[in-house]
């Protein structure tokens, strides 16, 4: 006897129930996404998402993407009920502690959870990161009869997402460069936490997107299934343009006192309204209970290991016929690197000392770009609009286009935050290592994308240029001067400042080959000076910190610097010729802090309390360093707009004062 074949309506509920009863449970939440929504996931999972349950790593999958995060039982109920490894136990322990079901959705909890989403807008552009993945990588390795790169980015958001200007820089971008495999289903339920959106948001939100160059679909009934299913026909056939499908949708539908209103937004509905709920909508189920015929319908187990083994089958005919791009593919899409990378970019880097020249890191940078690109055909790269001087475009680089998207560098525009978290969604998608570049200064617009990669662990590098007062004269509004004790301040973050070409050429190595985790690159407009080093120094510098100069016998004094600033400490040692001084670089001091005790201790002996750190940026990060005993030269007010060689004496980076700091702890 086969059970009943339920309604979309009943797999629908489902959603809805086990969003509401979640919520309860844990007594905070968002229920009215989730059972606003309902209707729309409903017809996308069971209809047309291709996804393997059993393998939520398949490199061919659609993604998904929920930018409205706050309605993240959405998709636990989604995942849950279609087959991952999400049980119900974890759905009851929605928003506790240790759960695979956390408040908003967190990549490397929940199998199934493409992205971390919370910040509004950074879903969608997030999403537009893996759709650009996909189409350079359908570019790149697609050959005729062999669609190996074939997939959709379905992405869900809200009013919320919309208002924030992330959204603006990403779905632009996304038109332009033609992401035709770009889905997003604008939730349009007129209602955020203040109330009724009319008040603060009248977009006229279609002809946004369509001056955008986005195919846009208006008036869908967003409970509608056959009209759901009819837009989503519609935008898969437009393979041109990405596509917003605007679904107008009752939030909480299905509660008859909370239902369209803000009071189900973010709150339980409880108990009674719950009650009422589960009567409007006939679902006499206990809280938690889904009958089988609704698992049943809801399987997508099956199906998603049919749909894998397809495309299995075409992959090793693909083999057969191109057997170096299917190793090729195979090798970036696991995130390993090239077998020679290491071993060539320390010949590089032996390279780098052995031809010791003044050039400013900024063109070390680009040195290294063009010793590395070559050996990393994973490079996706760009630039903020500043590729002149940033210097971010290297010998082989070719531009995607809406055209030809066979390309290695993306030209980003004028879109600091946009360009950071786009970045993060092609990392997350696989096969690229992504690097964007901008201003040291303009992190700031970026900052909550910087925290997204570290968040999720995501190898993608931030090349940030200028970055002191020593730009000169652009002034205080372009002079960073608190930027890096944020970066440093960001767990998972390695921020490297190097002191030099060869230091330049490390901080990129280091920066690929770590992929736990994004990295942070800073570097000079003005020229820095060569360092002498043995070949043991030159192997510490990875360390994070090491003795870049040192004295017979145990310090008196030690001088840590980074960057521009290093010059300076061994030029003042060199006029402490009658004392006994160390001079540290520190190009990176996340990674000098995860050496073992014994090495910090052999740099920086803690029975040595003079101490000066000298470095063009905010003091006080210095003080974990030098402790109270030592000295600071740093900033501690914004720059002046002046040749950049005036304003280092006109704050006190000269060698004349690290050599006054040094004397007056040796008194």
């Amino acid at each position: 006897m086969t059970s009943r074949t339920p309604s979309r309506t009943e797999l629908a509920n489902a959603v809805r129930a086990l969003s509401m009863d979640a919520v309860q449970k844990a007594n905070s939440g968002h229920p009215g996404a989730p059972m606003g929504m309902a209707d729309i996931a409903e017809v996308l999972w069971n209809d047309y998402l291709k996804h393997n349950p059993a393998n939520p790593d398949w490199a061919d999958r659609d993604r998904f993407v929920l930018s409205n995060g706050h309605g993240s039982m959405l998709l636990y109920s989604l995942l849950h009920l279609t087959g991952y490894d999400l049980p119900i136990e974890e759905l009851k322990n929605f928003r506790q502690l240790h759960s695979k079901t956390p408040g908003h959705p967190e990549y490397g909890y929940a199998p199934g959870v493409e992205t971390t989403t919370g910040p509004l807008g950074q879903g969608i552009t997030n999403a537009v990161g893996m759709a650009l993945a996909e189409k350079v990588m359908a570019a790149q390795f697609n050959r005729p009869g062999y669609e190996l790169v074939d997939h959709h980015t379905y992405c869900f958001l809200g009013d919320g997402c919309l208002m924030e200007g992330i959204s603006h820089e990403a779905c632009s971008l996304a038109g332009t460069l033609g992401l035709g495999k770009l889905i997003a289903f604008y939730d349009d339920n007129g209602i955020s936490i203040d109330g009724e959106v009319q008040g603060w948001f009248t977009d006229d939100t279609p002809k946004r997107f369509e001056s955008y160059g986005w195919h846009v679909i208006a008036g869908v009934d967003g409970h509608d299934s056959a009209a759901i299913k009819a837009a989503i026909e519609e935008a898969r056939a437009e393979s041109e343009k990405p596509t917003l499908i605007c679904c107008k949708t009752v939030i909480g539908f299905g509660s008859p006192n909370k239902q369209g209103r803000e009071e189900c937004h973010g709150a339980p509905l409880g108990e009674d309204e719950i009650a009422l709920v589960r009567e409007t909508i006939n679902w006499n189920y206990a809280p938690f209970e889904v009958p089988v015929e609704i698992y049943e319908g809801w399987n997508a187990r099956g199906k998603g290991e049919a749909q894998e083994e397809e495309w299995r089958d075409i992959f090793a005919d693909y083999q057969e016929e191109f057997p170096e791009l299917a190793a090729e593919f195979e090798r970036r899409m696991s995130g390993e690197l090239p077998g020679d990378f290491l071993a060539k970019a320390d010949q590089y880097i032996k390279q780098c000392q052995q031809d010791a020249e003044k050039v400013a890191s900024r063109k070390a940078s680009q040195n290294s770009l063009n010793a590395y690109g070559p050996l990393l055909p994973e490079f996706l790269g760009g630039s903020a609009d500043l590729a002149g001087s940033n210097l971010t475009i290297w010998s082989d680089s070719k531009g995607v286009t809406k055209e030809d998207a066979s390309g290695n560098y993306v030209y980003y525009g004028v879109r600091e935050f946009g360009m950071s978290a786009i970045m993060n969604g092609i990392a997350l998608h696989g096969g690229f290592v992504p690097y964007g570049a901008t201003f040291l200064m303009f992190m700031e617009y970026a900052r909550n994308a910087v925290r997204m990669a570290a968040l999720m662990k995501q190898r993608v590098i931030f090349v940030y240029t200028h970055d002191s007062i020593g730009l000169g004269e652009d002034g205080p509004t372009h002079q960073p001067v608190e930027q890096l004790t944020a970066l440093r301040s960001t767990p998972n973050l390695h921020t490297w400042r190097p002191c030099d070409a060869t230091e330049s050429a490390v901080s990129w190595k280091m920066a690929v080959a770590r992929a736990d985790g994004p990295a942070a690159l800073i570097f000079s407009r003005q020229g820095l000076a060569p360092q002498a080093r043995n070949d043991a120094q030159l192997q510490q510098i990875e360390r994070g910190g090491y003795v870049l100069a040192d004295c017979e016998g145990a310090p008196e004094a030690i001088i840590i610097a980074t960057g521009s600033e290093v010059e300076l400490a061994v030029e003042a040692k060199k006029q402490l010729s009658d004392r006994k001084i160390r001079v540290v670089s520190m190009p990176c001091a996340e990674a000098f802090m995860e050496q073992d005790e014994a090495y910090r201790e052999s740099v920086l002996p803690s029975n040595v309390r003079a101490r000066v750190a000298v470095e063009a940026a905010h003091r006080d990060y210095w003080y974990k360093f030098v402790g109270f005993d030592g000295d600071i030269i740093g900033m501690s007010s914004f720059g002046e707009s002046a040749p950049g060689g005036e304003l280092m004496k006109e704050f006190g980076f000269t060698v004349d004062n690290v050599v006054a700091s040094v004397e007056k702890l040796l008194k």
